[in-house]
């Protein structure tokens, strides 16, 4: 496995230089690592010494300091395929350190390797932990670390010389330096980076550890440590001290968590004559807040996103949902569930009983969670938009209830990005920082859609927006005599974490009892968008092999029930679908050549990469950046020849090469870009 050394610097000019150093020598029986430098915003010279010491290492140069999590999860993107060793800056390796902690990682079971650290003096630095809890915080409390370390029960410091001078596992290890295996970093997923600092390395490898990926010491793996600004600043030792309670309710829950909270206040009030860094600490437990503030930043909007879709009954892998579950890892957000753009009716619509139903069940949840500073809510919207007198009467309700729940999450003026044009009306007289314009698609070329009344709402946010974001050059293109410098490329994200390849037994049932080979698909089957007419001259050319379709679908569907060979699954939870794709041979885009999908720029073409499975897709616009990758075909005829030779001779590229080639894509990357786009 090729090795990626990930160094995370922040005003490092001091202490760089000599770390690179003892990289390069340690790297020199390795010819398969190279070295990643991620800067956090540095205003000092970190970069300049950087190219000048080590000219061959990639960097990358964040805009903002968003802490040690995002730095690593951002060398963590620029190593998609790698092993990585995670080091600060003010470490020095000794020469065969990194040998040794491969070494260390190839053992069963193992998903992370640590060195011995000493100090700049050479004296052992104690850098074992067990896992945090309140009755050890009590311990230290009490006791104080060392003393309290003694007992496994009551000490989170692990201080037996034994235990550093024999190889063994523990619970997790300071973050200075540890060597991560890919497998292991697959599993996990990235770093929670809402601790900004401290916390976050103790967080993951606890989780890790849940994965059965195990903690290894290799006392042979010399480093030494010099550390950090902890000890002396106050407002740092606040944050890690606050950061133990906050970690324990994320793990363990509220009642763990006030339990915590108590045991640590103790520790600081005990150690108040000793320094303004327990009274700052103290003073922070007593103002307590969900997350920590990030020093010398003001506070930070939270965001309320207008969407096209329902989050409780459609694929959360639309790009409103992904940018904003990635947004809340830095923002508190509010999901505003899509108010529609028409009332469905017989005729013009699909299944109008069961959305409405939906709907109605949708509206009956009104405000949830479902996860972390992330906020769903489904307002009661009257859809009336023909009418200019009913849409006002719709869009004065619908912003009472949104402004009601925002004032009570404390967004009283945050980022409004919306998605499907009837918000205008909501949005247009609320208080905000900003308003972004997610033109995902023109919606109303949308067949259901009032056109002339969704186009005029689709205006007034071009010309109202501070920023216009495009997932399509072609759209974009198009509208620039009216958007100007407001108008940004953001391509779509993948989850690349979510869509990784599952072996054969960890296929569901219904799929692997399929007979192969299998042609595949999923997501929405929607009548304006999949060309059924392709799909069944599809199965009737290649009658030996498999059509499976997972998605739930807007076209009666009886049209295939004379094809055998067709398997329509119907919907499948977002949780399951890589599952499913992973058993496909050949994934297919079949799309009708109209005007909406040459405005547009499906998410599940990167869906498809990062599993690594071939692909034929019919000719779009965006399709032009990946013709090295998917087979693009212009005529039915075209279409099922490509899939034959895909059958045949399997991807273009290998799979490995495919997913690399969409890992840089991640919606940790495209929020980032977003808040950029956004922060003055």
């Amino acid at each position: 496995m090729p090795l990626a050394v990930v160094v995370v610097t922040y005003h490092s000019a001091e202490v760089v230089e000599d770390c690179l150093k003892s990289i390069a020598v340690a790297l020199q029986s390795i010819p398969d690592g190279r070295i990643v430098v991620v800067d956090n915003a540095s205003a000092d010279d970190t970069l300049d010494i950087v190219a000048q010491v080590a000219p061959d290492a990639q960097i990358v140069a964040r805009p903002t300091n968003d802490g040690f999590g995002a730095g690593v999860n951002a060398g963590f993107a620029a190593a998609p395929d790698c092993d990585v060793l995670v080091l600060n800056p003010d470490v020095r390796l000794d020469p065969d350190a990194i040998t040794l902690l491969r070494a260390a990682l190839a053992l069963p079971g193992t998903g992370i390797a640590v060195p011995r650290l000493a100090g700049a003096d050479g004296a052992p630095q104690l850098s074992l932990r067990r896992a945090p809890n309140p009755l050890r915080a009590v311990g230290e409390a009490l006791l104080g670390g060392t003393r309290a370390g003694r007992f496994d029960a009551l000490g989170e410091l692990v201080v037996d010389p034994l235990r550093y001078e024999t190889a063994g596992t523990s619970d997790w290890a300071t973050g200075a330096a540890w060597l991560i295996s890919r497998e292991a970093r697959e599993a996990t997923g990235v770093l929670e980076e809402r601790y900004f600092l401290y916390s976050e390395e103790t967080e993951y490898m606890l989780r890790a550890g849940k994965r059965g990926y195990a903690v290894r010491y290799e006392p042979r793996a010399h480093a030494v440590h010099f550390g950090g600004e902890q000890s002396t600043s106050p407002v740092l030792w606040s944050m890690a001290t606050t950061n133990r309670v906050r970690m324990v309710r994320e793990r363990s829950g509220r009642l763990a968590a006030f339990v915590m909270w108590w045991a640590v206040l103790l520790n600081e009030l005990v150690r108040v004559p000793r320094g303004v860094k327990h009274r700052k600490a103290i003073g922070d437990l007593l103002r307590w807040r969900r997350w920590p503030a990030r020093p010398g930043q003001a506070a930070e909007p939270g965001w309320v996103c207008f969407s096209a879709q329902d989050w409780w009954y459609h694929n959360r892998a639309h790009s409103d949902f992904q940018l904003m579950r990635s947004m809340s890892a830095h923002r508190k957000v509010l999901v505003v569930n899509s108010i529609g753009m028409r009332m469905p009716t017989r005729g013009n619509s699909t299944h109008v009983s069961r959305r409405i139903l939906r709907k109605l069940r949708s509206v009956a949840k009104f405000v949830r969670k479902p996860m972390p500073d992330f906020y769903v809510m489904s307002p009661l919207p009257l859809p009336f938009y023909g009418s200019p007198f009913l849409r006002k009467v719709n869009a004065v309700l619908v912003r009472t209830q949104v402004r009601l729940v925002a004032r009570a999450l404390g967004l009283r003026t945050p980022v409004i990005m919306v998605t499907i044009p009837t918000a205008w009306d909501v949005v247009a007289p609320m208080r905000r920082q900003s308003l972004v314009f997610n033109r995902s698609d023109r919606h109303s070329d949308f067949p259901e859609a009032d056109r002339a009344s969704i186009e005029a709402l689709e205006n007034q946010l071009l010309a109202h927006a501070d920023h216009v974001v495009y997932v399509s050059h072609a759209l974009m293109d198009e509208e620039l005599p009216r958007t100007g410098t407001r108008a940004h490329f953001l391509d779509h994200g993948v989850d690349v974490d979510h869509f990784t390849a599952r072996p054969e037994f960890e296929w569901p049932d219904d799929v692997r009892s399929i007979d192969g080979p299998r042609i595949g698909f999923f997501g929405a089957l929607d009548d304006f968008v999949v060309d059924f007419d392709l799909l069944e001259q599809v199965a009737a050319e290649l009658p030996e092999a498999s059509l499976v379709l997972i998605g739930d679908a807007t076209h009666p569907m009886e049209r295939f029930d004379k094809y055998p060979n067709v398997h329509w699954l119907g919907f499948r939870p977002y949780s399951l679908i890589p599952a499913y794709g992973s058993a496909f041979d050949v994934a297919i885009m079949p799309w009708q050549d109209n005007d909406w999908i040459k405005r547009s720029n499906p998410i599940k073409l990167k869906e498809y990469l990062a599993l690594g499975l071939p692909v034929v897709s019919t000719d779009f616009a965006e399709l032009a950046a990946y013709t090295d990758r998917v087979r693009v075909a212009r005529t039915p005829t075209a279409f099922i020849e490509a899939i034959r030779q895909t059958l045949a001779t399997g991807p273009l590229l290998p799979a490995h090469t495919l997913r690399t080639s969409v890992q840089p894509h991640s919606w940790h990357a495209r929020t980032q870009d977003l808040l950029t786009l956004t922060t003055p």
